[in-house]
Formats: C-alpha cells, structure tokens, sequence
C-alpha cells in the first residue's frame, strides 16, 4: 500500500470534502481516503498495483472536483493582488446596484431614467445588465454547483446555485412581460437578490479565505525557517545555490548570523547554535566536529563546514510538517457528527425548499412569493459554517502544539488527550534527563578499573538504550580507546553481550545474570548503591561476576512541578521501569509519584498497560520512543520525549521534540480546549440553521418576522464569522 496527499481545487463546504471522501473510498484498490476541507487535500491510502496517480487524480475529476497534483508544501498566499482588486470593484458595484434597486423605496434621490415607476424599462434594463456582471463574478459558484449535483454529491454551490438561477430565470420572464408593456411585473423582478446573493456569497468566501490562511500561520512558520538558499563548497570554492540544488554529501558551509541549511554532520569548524525551534532550549548549543546540526538552526559565532545529510523531504523540519499535515488529514471522533449531518444536510435542505415552494402554492400565494420563500430556504441553509466547526479548530490547535514542539501524527488525540486519568511515565530518559554519568565502579576481580571500563564502553557502545550514553561519554572523557566487539545481542529488558578480546561479556541487571546462570554475591552492594539512587549495571565475563558499575541520572528539573499539577488535576500518574525497587522509588520520592513498578521488561511493560485499560482507565504512556515502543503503542496515547532528530523513526501519536515534561500539560490543556471551541463551534452552527431555516419558510411571518434571499444571503457570512472568529481564538 501506499499513501498519497493530493491538492484539491473546488471544495467549498463541508458537504463537498464529505462527498470526494465517500466517493474516493467507494473505489476499488483504495483502502481508506481522508478528505480536509481546510488544507484543500485528500490523503489517500491506494494499492499502487491497481491505480497510479494519474487513476486517482481522475476518481477526484469525476468526483466533480479538480486534482492539482501531490501536495508539496503549506501555500499561503493570502488573497491576491487581483482577486482583491476584483472584490473591491464588485462591493462599490454592489452599493450602486442597491442605490439604484432600493433606493427610491427609502426616498434617495434618483435619476428619472432609474425611477422604476417613471421609467420602468431602463430600469428593468439596467438592473439586468448589473445583475449579469454579478453572474459572471459567480460562475464559479454556478458551476461548482451544477457539477456537483450532476456527479450527485450536492453542496453549498448547488443550494445557492439552484437558488440564483431560480430567481434569475423568473426576473427575467418578468422583464419580457414589462419590455411587452407590463409595467405591474416590476414587483416581480429579483434581480437585486440574485446579485446580493452572489456578493455575500464571494464575501463569505473571501473571510474563509483569508481565517483558513491564518489557521496554516503556525505551520507555515515551521517551513520559513530553513532558508532559500545554501552556500556549498566545490574543489575549495564556495557556491551559493537554491536549497533544491544541494545533493547528499555536499560539503556546506555556514558562517555568522547565517541559518543551517540542511541537515548535516559537521566536518570542520565549532560554533554556538541555537536549536530552540526544535529542542526548546533557549541557550546556544555548543558544536564541533562529528555533531549533528539541524535545518533552520541559526549559527551565532563560529565558521562551519558540514556534510549534507537528509535534504528535501528527509529533513527534520520536513519531517515535521509532513507529520502536522498528515494530522490534520486524520478526523477526530468529534468531527464525525458535523461530516455525517452534512452528508444528508444538502438534500434534506433542497426538499424542504421543494416542500415550501409547493405548500406556498397549495395555500394561495402567488408564485412570486412562493419562489423567495423557496430562494431564502436555499440559501441560508448553507453549511459553511458546519464544515469549517472542526477542521479550523483542529488545524489551529495542531499548528499551537507545533510550534510548541508538540507533534501530534492524528487529530483524534486532540480530543482523547483530555480524557486521560492516568499518565504511566518511564524513568530513564523520561523523568530523568537520560545523561547518565559513571558514579561508582565496584571491582570484584584483579583487572584493573580502566581495563573493565574499556570492556563495558565498548560493548555498550553498540547499544541504543540510554544508559549506554553513560559508558560512551566516559570513554570519550578518559580518552580510552574502544575493542572491537563481536556478536553483539541486545536482550531487550535484560542486557547485552558480545565477544571481546575472545571472551564473552555479559552487561546488564541482575535479571540477566539470572539468564545466564551466573552467582550473583553482591546484592548488599546492589542494595546500598541503589538506596541511593544509582541505577545498576553488572559487569561479567563468561560466568563470573567481576564488577558493578554505579549510573547516575538527573531528575529533570520541572519534573516535580509537572507530577504535582497531574496530581491536582485528578490524574493518576505511575512509574514504570526495568530499574530495580529502590532507585526507582527514591526518584519517585523526590518527584511526588506515589505508585512504582520496577524490574519489568518491555512485554511486561504491555500487560501493565493492558490491565490499567481493562480497569477503563484512560492511559496515555511516555517514554523514551525506542525501548518502550510496545508499550506507546497499547496505550491509548503514546507520548515520546526526545529531541527533533529522529522524528521519522518514532512510533509514539505524539513527540515532545523540546525534551521537556511541561509539554504533557500544553497538550492536555489544548486538548481541552479545542474541544471546548469544536462543541461552541457546533452548537452555533447548529442553532443557527434551526433558527433561520423556519424564519425562512415563513412560519414566524404572522409575528412580523421574515427575511429575504438577500439577508439570508448575509445571515449566512455572520453564521461562518461567528464560527472563525470563535476558533481563531484558540490562537491566544
């Protein structure tokens, strides 16, 4: 299988992103098709030896909508100089045309060539003639919805288009009877409203335009940081060329002031970055040779070569914004009920107006006024507000969380995240801040300490899990030398081994020399080194015991803070290890966790998730992102804390690329509040169409309350502005 995200042309509505997603996935060698309104895309999960690109761009055509191709990159390029030019010429036409419609009825001043009751004609005419200006204006709109219906996936566009035409075709069988000398049929005209209707219409268009542009702002920031251009080093001379030009292996280089341009390994040169984009650390981080430098980092003092590493799409910022894209391309639990109302929303709301027009009629009214009862129905029952409740909110929220250092890979967690009671914490590398350092070596045997120490590193050099880190920066540190290292085996949860120097060396917790059968008769030392929070590493060669190694961490500086703000906010938290009893419950002790299981592997890990689910706990798991990936995935969030780096090999819903605990608050708190906007969000758009619906078809006309196609028209922008106004303050 493979996944695609397509750029769509021609969603205006809810009820069109539903009706491309239904049809996408009624298609053979599809597996499943997400649809988003906001972004303008559709991510498609296809059987690339059945359909090809060019297969699934036609499915979108036949949908009634246009492909435009792979989606490459978050466009936000406002409303243009022309199109901005086209709306403001069309609102001063839009006043004149009321002037000239409405005016003599408030008692303006008029032209007698424009006074309808002196010079019915050119008044007739002139209106005709402003009114098809307006239709060209709306074209788009008449035909988006004549090919929606056509392609039976009726929208916004066919509602306002079946009512445009309407009133157009009447208005103009009026305008024969006055040019036949009918002067009466001049109350029958309706050409103000169906020009109205195409302004409001543009009108609301253009806001959506403009608060969808403000809604991708967060993410876009995220693509502007890497910049355009790179300065690469050809035989000894440097080059500045665009970032597309730039290949894998090219030797780049950064001076002063300037930003990294790709991903890389520093070959020559030291200096001082600034990473807080990615990490969150607000203090320069100092590089030299054989470090990784991040796209988008800004170099503050040092004259850097570095060789290109991941370019393009490999990048880490790319990485980012490909994983916010593809979750904004996810539909949360809660969006389910606006898509599943819009899908029956437009033909319920074309056979309401149906019903109206004929009831008018059974009940005595003149077509005149059965036809605006008709026209208002369809209009102000467009569902743009229902279809921008949700996928505002939820791209405004992902974009918060991203620039936060917050990735979320599906939209669903903005809504489960505040439904957690319980967060299962590991301790290394998660409570603790991972960088390890040799506390105390223990030896049992007459090989003198470095001899050991050069054993252990070496083997542990091998290995991922981050007391690991500990053994390499202590070889670096006392400049010893690494042994070669054969048949090396991780035993997850246990230890390591491998030959050295032709002998077999087993590292790992007690558990491991249990494995091997190996006498362990140092558990009083085991004992008083862990009473004081060290973790424990034995060292062995073939069968025996000859020494243990004492690893210290740091317990991470707001980790107390953060564990008291989940306790006071009702939320269970637990530590959950393979480190021994006593350190992890010291380090629990300091931080205020009150429940501790230790010494458990990482299958073991996934049964005490599974038990804490069976007891409908809602369980969110964070750790390290590498040694506890079974257990991320069986939670019912799994959260990582790691830095930007490795973004692309994470199996977690959700990175912490700042390395930082707070941001398991920030996440809960947004979630909190996204869903807290989607219900308000839906609530309005809700009331609103069952409020002026009924307005609409007249039933409050005996208390004095109607309106016509053209306030409807304008109800119908204030119903969405309402919604985005509403939203974007999830921006605060």
């Amino acid at each position: 299988m493979k996944k695609i995200i397509l750029s769509i042309e021609g969603m205006t509505c809810s009820a069109c992103s539903n009706g491309l997603e239904k049809y996408l996935n009624k298609q053979n060698g599809i597996k499943q098709a997400s649809v988003n309104l906001v972004m303008a895309n559709a991510s498609i999960e296809y059987d690339e030896k059945v359909l090809s690109i060019e297969d699934l761009n036609e499915f979108v055509k036949k949908a009634g909508f246009k492909s435009l191709g792979e989606f490459k990159e978050i466009k936000i390029e406002g409303k243009n100089k022309k199109e901005k030019i086209k709306f403001i010429i069309f609102t001063v036409l839009a006043i004149i045309f009321m002037y000239i419609a409405m005016g003599h009825m408030v008692g303006l001043p008029t032209f007698e060539f424009l006074n309808p009751s002196k010079s019915p004609i050119s008044y007739t005419v002139v209106l005709f003639i402003f009114t098809i200006l307006f239709i060209i204006y709306g074209f788009d709109i008449l035909k988006n919805g004549y090919k929606n219906l056509i392609h039976k996936t009726p929208n916004m566009d066919t509602l306002v288009g079946i009512g445009v035409l309407s009133s157009f075709l009447y208005s103009i069988y009026s305008m024969v009877l006055i040019l036949k000398g009918e002067h009466t049929a001049i109350h029958n005209l309706y050409f103000e409203s169906v020009a109205m209707v195409i302004y409001f219409v543009k009108l609301g268009r253009y806001l959506d335009g403009l608060s969808k542009d403000k809604t991708k702002e967060a993410i876009q920031k995220l693509v502007k940081i890497t910049p355009e251009n790179a300065t690469v080093k050809v035989n000894g001379i440097e080059k500045t060329v665009t970032i597309d030009e730039v290949h894998k292996d090219d030797i780049v280089v950064s001076k002063p002031g300037e930003r990294i341009s790709v991903d890389g390994e520093i070959v020559s040169g030291k200096a001082h970055l600034d990473e807080s984009f990615i990490t969150g650390e607000s203090k320069p981080v100092n590089k030299g040779i054989g470090e990784k430098v991040i796209a988008g980092s800004i170099n503050y003092d040092g004259y850097l070569e570095y060789k290109a590493e991941k370019i393009g799409k490999e990048s880490t910022i790319s990485e980012i914004v490909k994983l916010v894209v593809e979750a904004s391309n996810t539909k949360a639990p809660i969006a389910k009920i606006a898509d599943t109302v819009s899908s029956f929303f437009v033909p319920i709301v074309i056979l309401i107006a149906i019903l109206t027009l004929a009831f008018y009629l059974i009940l005595g009214f003149s077509f005149s006024e059965a036809l605006i009862a008709f026209v208002t129905v369809l209009v102000v029952a467009c569902p743009c507000s229902l279809g921008l409740a949700t996928p505002l909110a939820i791209i405004v929220s992902e974009g918060r969380c991203a620039n936060k250092g917050i990735l979320i890979k599906k939209s669903e967690i903005l809504e489960s995240a505040q439904k957690i009671d319980t967060i299962v914490f590991d301790k290394t590398g998660t409570l603790t801040y991972g960088t390890l350092k040799i506390a105390e070596i223990k030896n049992y045997s007459d090989i003198p300490n470095n001899e050991i120490m050069k054993l252990a590193c070496s083997l542990e050099s091998k290995s991922t899990h981050p007391i690991a880190k500990a053994f390499t920066y202590y070889l670096s540190e006392n400049k010893l030398n690494a042994l070669d290292v054969e048949d090396f085996e991780n035993i997850s949860g246990y230890g390591i081994t491998g030959i050295v120097n032709n002998k077999k060396v087993i590292i790992g917790n007690a558990k491991i020399l249990e494995l091997f059968n190996i006498e362990n008769d140092y558990k009083s030392d085991e004992a008083y080194l862990a009473d004081i929070g060290n973790s424990i590493v034995y060292v062995a060669i073939e069968n025996k015991v000859i020494s243990i190694i004492a690893v210290n961490d740091i317990i991470r500086e707001n980790a107390k803070d953060v564990i008291d703000s989940l306790n006071k906010s009702k939320i269970d938290t637990i530590m959950l290890t393979g480190d021994n009893e006593k350190t992890a419950k010291k380090i629990a002790a300091d931080i205020g966790i009150t429940k501790v299981i230790s010494n458990v592997l990482p299958a073991e890990k996934v049964k005490v998730i599974k038990d804490l689910k069976s007891e409908n706990k809602k369980v969110m798991m964070c750790g390290d992102g590498i040694n506890d990936s079974p257990a991320l995935a069986t939670a019912n969030i799994g959260v990582s804390v790691k830095s930007g780096t490795d973004i692309a090999m994470d199996s977690s819903d959700v990175i912490l690329t700042r390395n930082n605990l707070d941001s398991i608050l920030t996440l809960i708190n947004i979630s909190k509040k996204t869903i807290k906007i989607i219900k308000e969000n839906l609530f309005w758009a809700f009331f609103y169409n069952v409020l002026m619906i009924p307005i609409a078809i007249g039933i409050f006309k005996p208390f004095g309350i109607s309106i016509t196609p053209m306030i409807a028209s304008l109800a119908m922008v204030v119903s969405s502005l309402t919604v985005i106004l509403n939203t974007l303050r999830l921006k605060r």
